[in-house]
């Protein structure tokens, strides 16, 4: 008999908490149901790193979350139910400050969920392979490029699929992972799984502190360091007549930014946006170190990075920005450039006008855009023809696409590493010919 199972992932970001509620229908044979998402709750308040001196306030977060799932899954499968939370970057950050706070937050987490009838399988760290490869078999697993499920109720391998390749940017880190067409050169950049009796060896890489967040801190930081005057920064990112106040301690908070020994934490500095895109562009080029040493191909900071080859999906920070600007669908190069030139001047009272529903985060769009850009373009080495093998989006199969789906298949068995028996390829031309018969057979 079929019933159906479920299954709790938290995602827990830098700046964000969101959790993921997932139901399969099991057979007791083999568990390869297919999943869908049934709730995407997103936890009030920061990201749990951001609790680090009150870690209890973190446990808390999670609660009215996890009451939801509760109403959604029945009484009588909640203590079955596998229940998982994984963290990221800005846990990554933290524990490198002070793992003791990490420690206590995940301590917290552990009691604020084991308040609840499921079955909690323990928090932990991803490391940025983990993410990186664990949001490709996400991609990949919905949009069917690993196993297709059939008219005739089979599940069949798609021939000679093109596996597709999976951008991801957070708050504080970015993720890179494809199937190259050569060997890895370097082996801390590979990651080798065995899916459905298929063999996948992919190229994976994190970088840390280069999600937008941090990033932008990097930015601001940098901007600072070359002020002439200490208390004031012109910003050539931000809209002309918007202003800011930042203390110092909140500028130089992070392990991303050095901050200059001197002044008082409790110093303002007076941040004033200038509005000119090809000084924010100049600036934010200034952050990546694009040179490659002789005889490698690489990303930045010298990483290795074999040339990027097939299709693309680009999530999470890079939907959500392009989203804003209106470029999801599939734009030229030149067209997205342009239409981030023209945002870029516009001018702070002009833009309040224009979207007065999305004033805290306004300011910081054009940079966003640029910043997208510049990583897309100099720092993984897209190029004005591999551009259009992009797609910007946060949805496939009705799902969102991260790393958490890819984390649940993983860890509960639900992807074998042999082909189930009656995966058979089909040639897609004897597919399509089948197909079109059956639809002129109905007419």
């Amino acid at each position: 008999p079929c019933f159906s199972q479920y299954g709790l992932v938290f995602d827990a970001g830098s700046m964000h908490t969101s959790l993921y509620v997932y139901r399969w229908l099991a057979d007791k044979e083999n568990n390869t149901g297919i999943v869908s998402q049934v709730e995407a709750c997103t936890v009030s308040g920061p990201g749990i790193s951001s609790y680090a001196d009150n870690p209890s306030g973190a446990g808390a977060s999670l609660k009215p979350c996890l009451d939801k799932a509760m109403q959604i899954i029945p009484a009588e499968q909640q203590r079955e139910t596998p229940t998982y939370l994984g963290a990221t970057a800005g846990m990554r950050l933290l524990r490198a400050q002070n793992s003791t706070k990490v420690e206590q937050i995940f301590a917290e987490v552990t009691k604020a969920i084991g308040e609840y009838p499921v079955d909690f399988r323990g928090a932990q760290i991803l490391t940025g392979k983990e993410e990186g490869s664990l949001g490709w078999i996400t991609v990949n697993y919905l949009l069917e490029t690993l196993i297709k499920f059939s008219f005739a109720e089979k599940w069949e391998h798609p021939q000679d699929a093109e596996v597709l390749g999976a951008l991801d940017l957070g708050g504080a880190s970015t993720q890179i992972t494809f199937q190259p067409g050569v060997p890895i050169e370097d082996n801390t950049t590979s990651t080798f799984f065995r899916l459905y009796g298929t063999n996948y060896s992919l190229y994976t890489h994190s970088y840390l502190c280069y999600g937008q967040t941090q990033a932008l801190k990097m930015l601001l930081a940098a901007l600072h360091q070359d002020s002439p005057s200490p208390q004031q920064i012109s910003h050539p990112c931000y809209p002309k007549g918007y202003q800011e106040n930042v203390t110092m301690a909140e500028l130089y908070d992070s392990p991303c930014v050095r901050a200059p020994s001197g002044p008082s934490p409790t110093q303002t500095l007076r941040v004033t946006g200038t509005g000119e895109p090809a000084a924010c562009s100049s600036a934010i080029q200034k952050l990546f170190n694009f040179s490659c040493g002789a005889n490698r191909t690489c990303g930045f900071n010298g990483v290795y990075q074999p040339p990027v080859r097939g299709q693309f999906y680009a999530f999470a920070g890079f939907y959500y920005t392009f989203h804003f600007l209106n470029l999801t669908r599939q734009h030229s190069l030149n067209d997205v450039n342009s239409t981030v030139q023209t945002f870029c001047k516009k001018n702070w009272a002009e833009l309040v006008e224009t979207f007065p529903q999305q004033k805290g985060h306004l300011h910081t769009y054009c940079s966003e855009a640029i910043y997208i850009l510049t990583l897309l373009l100099d720092g993984y080495k897209f190029n004005e023809h591999t551009w259009s093998s992009i797609r910007f989006s946060q949805q496939a199969a009705n799902m969102d696409i991260g790393w958490t789906l890819g984390f649940m298949l993983n860890f509960t068995n639900m992807i074998p590493a042999e082909a189930l028996e009656q995966v058979k390829g089909h040639q897609s031309s004897l597919w399509a010919g089948g197909v079109s018969f059956i639809v002129l057979a109905i007419v």
